[in-house]
């Protein structure tokens, strides 16, 4: 590798990363904004906000993954030079370049899945790999400079077989990968259970996520990792105690917690820690720490975070100022009304599988308590009459009256975690969340047509060696498709999909923690010694 030139790369803070060699400079994922994300909620920890210089801005390309704005750094964008290519991958809605086209950014180009992007006549490139059920859009981006080849996975849930494809599509092992440690949830922390529950559901849902990324990590064998898009931190006084998710058992986890893991697990795989504006040289490894964190430490950090709000606090006082409560005469019943109205429009594949009452809590003078009912029958929204609900959402009125109007989508208020919920029976409805947050019609009729286009037949068989047994099971998750050759753990008579944790029964195949269609099973003899 030492007759080539070897490619930079600096952290830029939660997912970012700048990529460069003397002829091509790569931004990917870049987010410095200080305003932060999702209504002002998430900050990246440690603060990166000195490296929005022009030097480290300075580039060729800028690589966006997908449209969560911790990602998408929509303030940030629209300042770069007009000869700055924006790529992202191409999705089966127009969301994406939609909201990069409203804040201004129009030198975009999409690529799809293992398109190859030439980055300039010297032969670097560029792909995308989605996540194989279109439920989620979410993205790796693979860069090969000077034949060097850099896996930016950030929130994408790959597969194993995605990951050593992207092996084969460069030839060689890859020399550096980001990998995604931290969690982007609001469950548990923003739904209505006791204090235990909530602990024991967050450790659960972190070491699913950390084992879901060493098995990946055994099935790559990248020469080096690096744990990185996480975790945020939460500044405005009624979010602090989400803080506390950094720490054992949240589903926050901190970069120097999930290189422990690793290196506890698979202490033959090299792996680093680098916080914004660390950089390392890829083919000799050396690495070049910034003085910026001389004296900081990940996990002793309480007085940290009481600067950095203090920082912060006007940029968080605006973010109120932009969404103020609307008046009782503003007619939000009426415009949520016709809201609802319009997504249960867009697909009866998703309605007949969410059939539940939604019940809404909107708090402030234009508020009330309101339901909505999705089912195989169509919609209904009316004023809550004391019928039971399913699910239910609190939330102040300025945060829904910007999803009503646009300006945010419900994803970007579920991450905010500015609302609290129950649901009773407490399981997972994926097709509501998943109306919720595409809200488009190409979105859903892509997912409908993904997941009825699965062979119910192909059966795969798995080794549930708590119990001595083996046993046939639909090969491909009911939920988002995962193939369980490559992502379920058996234990105790219960299969566990590591792709979004969900868990079936392995006698009726019934899904135990969400409402899902179930997996198909057969029992086989029990092995004999």
């Amino acid at each position: 590798m030492s007759s080539r030139e070897a490619p930079f790369v600096t952290s830029l803070g939660h997912a970012g990363l700048r990529i460069e060699t003397s002829r091509v400079r790569v931004l990917c994922d870049p987010w410095l904004s200080k305003g932060g994300a999702f209504l002002g909620s998430w900050f990246p920890f440690p603060d990166n906000s000195h490296l929005a210089t022009k030097q480290m801005l300075d580039c060729d390309w800028v690589a966006v993954s997908h449209e969560h704005l911790d990602h998408l750094d929509l303030d940030l964008l629209p300042t770069l030079p007009d000869r700055v290519r924006v790529v992202i991958p191409r999705y089966p809605s127009g969301v994406l370049r939609g909201r990069l086209a409203r804040a201004g950014v129009r030198n975009v180009i999409e690529v799809g899945a293992w398109e190859r992007l030439q980055l300039n006549p010297g032969g670097d490139w560029l792909t995308v790999i989605p996540e194989q059920s279109p439920m989620c859009h979410d993205a790796a981006i693979l860069v090969v400079v000077n034949g060097f080849a850099i896996m930016h996975t950030n929130d994408a849930r790959l597969t194993v077989s995605q990951g050593r494809r992207a092996s084969e599509e460069v030839g060689h092992q890859l020399d550096l990968m980001g990998v995604q440690m931290s969690g982007a949830s609001w469950h548990p922390i923003c739904y209505d259970y006791p204090s235990d529950v909530s602990a024991r559901i967050g450790a659960d849902k972190r070491r699913s996520k950390f084992r879901a990324v060493v098995r990946m990590l055994r099935g790559v064998r990248p020469r080096l990792v690096l744990p990185y898009a996480g975790p945020p931190c939460f500044l405005d006084d009624s979010l602090r105690r989400h803080n506390l998710q950094m720490r054992e058992p949240g589903v926050f986890p901190h970069q120097g917690q999930a290189l422990t893991w690793l290196q506890e697990r698979i202490p033959e795989q090299s792996a680093l820690c680098l916080l914004p504006g660390d950089a390392i040289e890829l083919g000799s490894e050396a690495v070049t720490r910034s003085p910026e964190w001389a004296d900081f430490s990940l996990d002793d950090c309480d007085d940290y975070l009481d600067r950095y709000a203090r920082q912060r606090s006007d940029d968080i006082s605006a973010t109120y100022a932009r969404y103020p409560d609307p008046p009782s005469g503003s007619a939000l019943y009426e415009r949520f009304e016709d809201h609802f109205m319009r997504l249960g429009g867009m697909s009866n594949y998703f309605l007949e599988r969410i059939g539940m009452t939604v019940r809404f809590e909107v708090a402030g003078d234009a508020g009330g308590t309101w339901d909505v009912r999705l089912g195989p029958d169509g919609v209904g929204v009316d004023r809550a009459k004391g019928r039971l609900a399913s699910y239910g959402f609190a939330v102040e009125a300025r945060w829904l009256d910007a999803v009503l109007t646009g300006e945010i989508r419900w994803e970007d208020l579920f991450l905010s975690l500015r609302f609290s919920a129950w649901r009773e029976p407490d399981l997972y409805n994926d097709y509501l969340v998943g109306l919720l947050k595409h809200a488009d019609p190409s979105a859903l009729a892509a997912i409908e047509e993904y997941e009825t286009g699965r062979d119910p037949d192909d059966m795969v068989v798995l080794r549930d060696r708590t119990r001595d047994r083996d046993v046939a099971v639909s090969r491909y998750c009911p939920h988002a498709g995962e193939d369980l050759s490559e992502s379920a753990v058996l234990s105790d008579g219960v299969l566990r999909c590591l792709g979004h944790n969900f868990e079936f029964d392995l006698e009726s195949g019934e899904c135990l923690n969400a409402r899902c269609s179930p997996l198909k099973v057969r029992p086989l003899a029990p092995s004999r010694t």
